[in-house]
């Protein structure tokens, strides 16, 4: 949907710029493609940051009223991220790097969108806050037609968030470790709450192989096909003395599940969703689920109504109501109101019209204003050598959604895209005597699996590009074990490998 209004915002004038080390079909549309090494996000921002700084193209107003640490940043980036050291870590010329840079400082608007693969590195948190530096920097914030976006990698996932499905935050993004917010929790709930974070998610792994956890709660995700370095992770679920999965369809995850519990899906039941603007929707049931199945909160409130704690919500609608009781950004919203149309939150009283453009005069910090990074670079954790000399690069293909578990199920998406191909550069395939759809075998240092080559200058000679939307291959059996420094996640971009004809 978001590259189909690029792609018409193009035939109005938009120029657009693609970082991407694959030529994906927005590349090739885009005024300008920067093909950089996998990993190296962070070293490009700065790279455009010192160009900005070093020229006076930033904006002086904006960062005077509206930021601070300007100083401490401004220094960091001249001196630590010369143009010839960015130019030797990503592989950009420098007068591309110039040339965007100045790009972006000089236009009226400028919007930064971003996936997953700035997020799915070593560095992933390091880039993002190296983007936003770029949008402060320029002042391309809090008016319409600007900004830093993530574009989220499945539905409602900014729901998810938002409902503190995160380890380190209760609903509404509201810190566990300050006590006036853990009171009105305990309050609601009835029940004392911890002060101290929880765990990611690859730490839970590292815990249950180490024996000191011992139940896993698995909703709606699919973690023994998408998740990196898979090996480790179905290691660790056997060592789990409880694992119980939800899902609609029965998921690789479930083979190594205790209790599966089938529930209906999204359009089987009523309840809310957020999309990435922060736009709060209704969901409306469409159609009865199969054999009456339940959806995922009853199911979840039986269980804890076993476990000793009453859940005594009768309906999805009772629920967002005790949202809105703690989370004061939902205050304002009731199902009512979202009959006409969805709202964006915040939405502080129920006669608040919704906050669809954020930051326009101020940023959620004590201070009111918006704080400069110094972003750090970590390499990739691994790098190619003369055994493995390919990195592969994972990522989605059009035709089919994450794990494949829905997609995988329509004929129509499977003759378009019936089986798992390996990208490969013409150049490499015709040293390795591979011609089109030849069997290979590719190999990591955790493993090996068995796809057919597809021969395609969409990838760069040294780089092969695969998805993980199928069972068989496993690509995630031989992703990278690295993990982002700060909040784990898994470093699914890149891996050193080797191919072999099979």
């Amino acid at each position: 949907m978001v590259a189909g209004k690029i792609k018409r915002a193009l035939s109005r004038g938009l120029k657009l710029v693609v970082v991407d080390p694959r030529r994906t079909e927005l590349a090739s549309l885009a005024d300008i493609w920067l093909p950089l090494r996998p990993g190296t996000n962070v070293p490009l921002a700065n790279g455009m940051a010192h160009v900005i700084l070093k020229e006076g193209l930033y904006n002086r107003r904006f960062i005077e009223e509206r930021t601070e640490g300007f100083e401490a940043f401004a220094q960091y980036i001249l001196k630590e991220w010369p143009l010839e050291r960015v130019e030797r870590l990503t592989g950009i010329r420098r007068e591309h790097i110039e040339q965007v840079a100045r790009l972006y400082a000089r236009a009226e608007r400028a919007l930064i969108l971003w996936g997953l693969g700035v997020t799915e590195h070593r560095s992933g948190s390091q880039g993002v806050m190296a983007l936003a530096n770029l949008a402060l920097l320029c002042g391309h914030v809090g008016r319409s037609g600007t900004g830093a976006m993530p574009l989220r990698g499945q539905n409602n996932v900014q729901g998810a968030c938002d409902m503190g499905a995160l380890p380190y935050v209760l609903p509404g993004y509201q810190k566990p470790e300050d006590p006036l917010v853990r009171k009105k929790f305990e309050e609601v709930w009835g029940r004392p709450l911890p002060e101290k974070p929880g765990l990611t998610e690859p730490i839970m792994y590292e815990e249950a192989l180490q024996g000191r956890l011992k139940a896993l709660y698995i909703v709606g995700y699919d973690v023994a096909l998408t998740h990196a370095n898979i090996s480790r992770v179905w290691r660790a679920l056997l060592e789990l003395d409880l694992l119980v999965v939800h899902d609609i369809f029965f998921p690789k995850t479930g083979e190594f599940a205790h209790v599966v519990f089938p529930t209906a899906c999204l359009f089987e039941r009523e309840g809310t969703t957020d999309n990435g603007e922060r736009r709060v929707q209704r969901i409306r049931k469409l159609v009865e689920p199969p054999e009456d199945l339940p959806p995922d909160w009853w199911i979840i409130a039986q269980v804890s109504r076993r476990l000793g704690y009453e859940m005594p919500y009768q309906s999805a609608e009772d629920i967002f109501e005790e949202m809105r009781r703690v989370m004061p950004s939902f205050a304002g919203i009731t199902y009512a109101r979202l009959e006409e149309k969805g709202l964006c939150w915040p939405v502080p009283e129920e006669n608040h019209p919704g906050t669809e453009l954020m930051f326009t005069e101020k940023f959620a910090r004590p201070s009111g204003k918006a704080a400069f990074g110094q972003p750090k670079y970590w390499a990739p954790e691994e790098e190619v050598s003369g055994e493995y000399p390919f990195v592969l690069i994972t990522g989605r293909r059009l035709y089919h959604y994450n794990c494949g578990s829905m997609t995988r199920r329509v004929s129509g998406l499977l003759e378009v895209l019936p089986e798992e191909l390996v990208e490969i550069h013409p150049r490499d395939a015709r040293r390795l005597g591979l011609r089109e759809r030849d069997p290979v075998r590719i190999i990591s240092r955790r493993g090996e699996i068995q796809a057919r080559v597809h021969l395609t200058t969409r990838v760069n000679p040294g780089q092969v590009f695969m998805d993980f939307h199928f069972l068989e291959p496993l690509t995630n059996l031989i992703t990278s074990p690295g993990l982002e420094v700060k909040v784990h996640t898994p470093e699914y971009k890149v891996a050193a490998v080797r191919l072999e004809k099979a």
